[in-house]
């Protein structure tokens, strides 16, 4: 069935399961809102954050809801994703990502960054560079990474650093070699899955969010699909979705526990193979 057809079925206004959402329409559970306020405190104070989870989870959902809710004026949030990457061609990333021309040493990249910083501090400006898939951060970067904090004698928090990763993450910056960088990071927090309610609110939300106000999973479907998923928010929308399209063909207008059985059959066959 195309997706044309199956929206129709259901009456849904678009795919409600589509990554594709505006930030201030995001959903989070309470766990995640708290961990939002405490990404906004520490901001605040100027400090760095470590963030971890496991994958699918929705830490960029937390990432995305601290972009939509921090004060336009006085931050300036600089995303990057790629952290497979040496010292030099990570530095040169930044520059890039801060609208700076990348130089051809490391020395320079490193200077034109440290500049960019201290520049931002004098129009009262605070610099926040998130570093997503930071467990992939080669060694060398991370070897570096608390020389980039440390500004007049390390006497002023200029910048701060959001690094986000899986567990991994965690257990690589505990390790003897990187207790310099830390150590100055103060905050420590950890996005877990859904609970099983979380995953019939948030279910209930992105059907609603497509103009469909009725419920459409049974309840047993949703206790399949939280079983199947362990709370992980990525996984929950693709099984949701092809629920949807399994349940459309068959003309029915309630997702139940029998579908759902069979398209997580589906998936992990796929994934086996």
């Amino acid at each position: 069935m195309s997706t044309t057809s199956y929206l129709a079925h259901f009456g849904c206004k678009d795919a409600p399961f589509s990554k594709e959402i505006p930030d201030g329409e995001l959903w989070l559970p309470s766990s995640k809102l708290v961990i939002v306020d405490v990404l906004l405190d520490a901001l605040d104070e100027r400090a760095s954050v470590v963030l971890v989870g496991e994958p699918g989870v929705g830490k960029t959902c937390v990432l995305r809801a601290l972009r939509h809710r921090i004060p336009a004026a006085g931050y300036k949030l600089t995303y990057c994703h790629n952290a497979t990457l040496g010292r030099r061609d990570f530095y040169r990333q930044l520059c890039h990502a801060v609208g700076l021309a990348p130089a051809a040493t490391a020395g320079s990249l490193f200077y034109a960054l440290s500049r960019h910083v201290e520049d931002r501090a004098a129009v009262r400006i605070h610099p926040v560079f998130l570093l997503d898939e930071a467990h992939l951060l080669h060694q060398d970067t991370l070897d570096h990474l608390h020389i980039l904090l440390n500004y007049a004698w390390d006497s002023r928090a200029l910048l701060s650093l959001v690094l986000v990763g899986l567990p991994e993450l965690r257990e690589r910056l505990s390790l003897r070699r990187n207790r310099s960088v830390y150590s100055r990071i103060h905050h420590r927090l950890e996005v877990t899955a859904l609970t099983p309610d979380d995953t019939a609110e948030y279910l209930r939300m992105r059907m609603t969010r497509v103009g469909v106000d009725r419920e459409v999973f049974a309840s047993g479907a949703i206790v399949l699909l939280h079983e199947a998923t362990a709370g992980a928010m990525r996984d929950l929308d693709r099984l949701a979705g092809a629920a949807l399209r399994e349940t459309a063909r068959k003309k029915r207008k309630l997702v139940e526990r029998d579908v759902v059985g069979r398209v997580i059959e589906a998936d992990t066959r796929e994934r086996d193979r």
